[in-house]
């Protein structure tokens, strides 16, 4: 029983969490997420209700835990210390469950277990960094950090000069080998791209040895725990998807190649994925959000006079679909644009997300 002892011991009643929009409710609960996007600062959070003998956290992560140990001896050391709340960390059902009052899994992939509620938790959106960033005197500089390197909740307060460090091995985290690494950061390279899995294939293909398997496998892994989004074109299944990922500031970790549009849509549909779950493409529009017959277009560097024809184009897509708001979100530029049949908005980000 001598990890189950070591795990014991473990208290977190000193432990600084960052309060989260998101929180665990149900008294069994399996979290799910990509890599450092906050599951054990939200589960920090529900054991500060806690006395430290009623939980037993034990994090499978820990190289010094060992998963014999614990699937012997967990039950019976749960009836002996009278525990309340059993926290299983980076666990992978390798074991059957033990009877607990409360029992919170986190976990990479969602997996639904009867009884249990499912939590997916994404990295911060602007509202939740703010509240967090106490290094910047105003929004326009919380601003800046957030689009330079990104929504994980541990970069904020690390150095500035260590950050592009850091988001690398967070990089490096999500992958098993250098193949899975590739694979990856061509999807990353891709953000905001309409590209297909076999295009990306084929250019992956031409660099190193892989086969057709285990790209796609790999590609369903990183969608299923929401490292990557495949975004659907509305009502075409078979259309090329738009590829994101869950943190917009990694294509600028990665590679010296600027692509700051590509970026700023990202980080706008990272918005998006907290509040709709109906979010598609169309031509000349970035997002439509069908349950509110909104489209939104991120444009960085608005200007009506050399956009008037892509303004057009927007304009007549949303026609077609009987949208009736189009929102162009920009860094700074607002004014609104006169329509008989459309309300149209341009406003700076920082403004729109938290609206």
């Amino acid at each position: 029983m001598r990890t189950l002892e070591a795990c014991y011991e473990i208290n977190f009643t000193k432990v600084n969490f960052m309060e989260r929009k998101i929180k665990i409710e149900e008294p069994k609960t399996i979290i799910s997420g990509a890599f450092k996007t906050g599951k054990s600062y939200l589960i920090y959070d529900f054991l500060s209700t806690f006395k430290p003998k009623e939980y037993l956290y034990i994090d499978f992560s820990d190289l010094r835990n060992e998963v014999i140990d614990v699937s012997k001896n967990l039950e019976k050391f749960i009836r002996m210390n009278e525990i309340i709340v059993l926290v299983l960390e980076n666990f992978d059902f390798q074991f059957e469950l033990p009877n607990c009052e409360n029992i919170i899994i986190s976990t990479l992939t969602p997996k639904k277990i009867r009884g249990f509620e499912n939590i997916i938790i994404n990295p911060l959106d602007f509202e939740e960094y703010l509240l967090h960033d106490n290094r910047h005197q105003n929004i326009t500089q919380s601003f800046n950090s957030f689009l330079k390197f990104g929504n994980l909740p541990e970069l904020i307060n690390i150095d500035e000069h260590k950050r592009i460090h850091r988001l690398q091995e967070i990089i490096e985290l999500q992958c098993k080998d250098e193949t899975q690494y590739e694979i990856f950061k061509i999807l990353i390279e891709n953000i905001d791209e309409k590209k297909s899995l076999f295009q990306l294939f084929n250019n992956l293909k031409s660099k190193i040895k892989i086969s057709k398997d285990k790209f796609y496998e790999t590609c369903k892994i990183y969608e299923d725990n929401k490292s990557i989004y495949f975004l659907q074109k509305y009502n075409q299944k078979k259309s090329v998807k738009k590829i994101y990922v869950y943190n917009h500031s990694f294509l600028n970790a990665i590679s010296h190649v600027k692509k700051f549009k590509n970026e700023f849509s990202n980080m706008i549909f990272l918005e998006l994925v907290n509040k709709y779950k109906d979010i598609y493409y169309l031509d000349n529009i970035d997002f439509y959000i069908k349950s509110k017959n909104i489209a939104i277009v991120p444009i960085p560097f608005f200007n009506r006079f050399l956009m008037n024809n892509a303004l057009k184009k927007i304009i007549k897509s949303a026609h077609e679909f009987e949208i009736n708001e189009i929102n162009i979100i920009t860094i700074s530029n607002n004014e609104k644009i006169s329509d008989p049949k459309l309300k149209i908005n341009i406003i700076p980000f920082y403004e729109w997300a938290l609206s």
